[in-house]
């Protein structure tokens, strides 16, 4: 068990050193507009990565129920995420221009298609190998380490007054890459003995026939419509750092979205959680309120356009409040979810509310991309509003 303890903590530090340098909220939203790729295509990175690690979970779990060592399916999803972010940076090396943002686009979704591998098989590898009195202090230890490393390597590396070079992007997303094929090498160690295969062959038939609950269930129906509307406190963050960046492109600015996006849930995770022990409801009320009023006050900064020299250095604070926002959000509704829930119901409300949110977060941010065609500073308003009905509906719910 303590040899288990360290591989997998060391594995997952350094995949989250892979997400830091290449978090479609920050680096690669920023990428976008750097190659020479419309804007609007970073109104799509969120929700490709997020739905391509949700969808796809119904047929990937099922088949990695089918095997009794899963340890390799982690190592298979990091190593395949490894080697996207590196053609990543193949492409940034030698593209410029939309091909560059489309090639982005496709690589994405093979990163995030193999993120499902590793979110399914860590669950049970984790469970296998680490006892219960453990399990809690080797993902505190972890995000800890990891958040201590990611404070580093943004002081290292976001640093200087000038313009980085192509140069200096593709040794970003190599590094994230070799980052995450070392964690492939590392966790593949890991001494897993064989476990359960039940359920394997009937576990997508099962998944698709509880959808049903959506037409059945109406306070399942009312939770997963407020689930959806509130989804804006995430797709809004690529819409401040591509604001910032059409005004300058310093990497100290780049850098202060990395800082702000690993110290907002550090700050905030353990504040709302302790609020949703008492009311989730409420704690997405306020972290849904607080979103909605970030963005529409940015996206609305954006429309008025004043005269200020450091207007860009406003949307980094403001992409810290929407961090501490979604954070809460997304706290609040996991509470909810689990509260109301009883017995068996959670797999099934779990399972049917990702899927149906994987793929609206495709639909949404399909929309927020074509109104980011007329400006980016449209599509914070925009989401603002979605947000704003999101707080209304989350309003109506009942406490649980």
């Amino acid at each position: 068990m303590p040899g288990n303890f360290l591989r997998i903590i060391v594995a997952n530090m350094l995949t989250k050193v892979g997400d830091l340098l290449t978090s479609p909220k920050t680096v690669l939203a920023w990428l976008i507009v750097a190659v020479g790729a419309p804007a609007s295509l970073g109104g799509l990175l969120v929700p490709i990565r997020e739905s391509g690690a949700l969808i796809p979970q119904l047929v990937i779990g099922a088949w990695v129920r089918r095997y009794p060592v899963r340890k390799g399916f982690w190592a298979l999803g990091a190593a395949l995420q490894g080697l996207s972010v590196m053609a990543m940076a193949a492409v940034v090396w030698h593209w410029q221009g939309l091909n560059a943002g489309l090639m982005l686009i496709a690589l994405l979704i093979v990163f995030s298609v193999s993120r499902g591998f590793c979110s399914v098989a860590m669950k049970d590898v984790q469970g296998k190998c680490i006892p219960k009195s453990r399990r809690g202090r080797l993902t505190g230890l972890a995000a800890t380490l990891s958040g201590s490393l990611t404070l580093l390597l943004s002081l290292l590396l976001f640093r200087g007054g000038s313009d980085p070079s192509m140069g200096f992007y593709t040794a970003l997303l190599a590094g994230a890459g070799i980052a995450w094929l070392v964690a492939a090498l590392v966790f593949i160690t890991v001494d897993e003995f064989p476990g359960a295969t039940d359920g394997g062959g009937n576990a997508l038939k099962a998944a698709f026939a509880s959808l049903g609950l959506l037409r059945s269930d109406k306070p399942f129906r009312h939770f997963v419509v407020t689930r959806a509307l509130l989804m804006a406190s995430s797709l809004a963050s690529p819409f401040l750092v591509l604001l910032a960046r059409e005004q300058a492109s310093l990497p100290t600015l780049l850098g202060s979205f990395v800082l702000a996006s690993s110290l907002a849930s550090t700050i905030s995770a353990s504040v709302w959680g302790y609020m949703a022990d008492a009311s989730s409801r409420v704690v997405m009320l306020r972290g849904g309120a607080l979103a909605a009023l970030v963005c529409l006050t940015a996206g609305g900064l954006a429309v008025w356009q004043p005269a200020w020299s450091a207007l860009h250095w406003l949307y980094p604070v403001a992409f810290f409040v929407l961090a501490i926002a979604h954070a809460g959000v997304r706290i609040g509704r996991k509470t909810y979810l689990v509260d109301m829930a009883g017995g068996n119901k959670r797999t099934d409300y779990t399972a049917v509310s990702n899927t149906v949110i994987g793929a609206l977060l495709l639909v949404v941010g399909g929309i927020s991309a074509l109104v980011a065609m007329l400006g980016t500073d449209w599509a914070l308003v925009v989401l603002g509003t979605m947000g704003a009905a999101g707080v209304a509906s989350a309003w109506r719910l009942k406490d649980v």
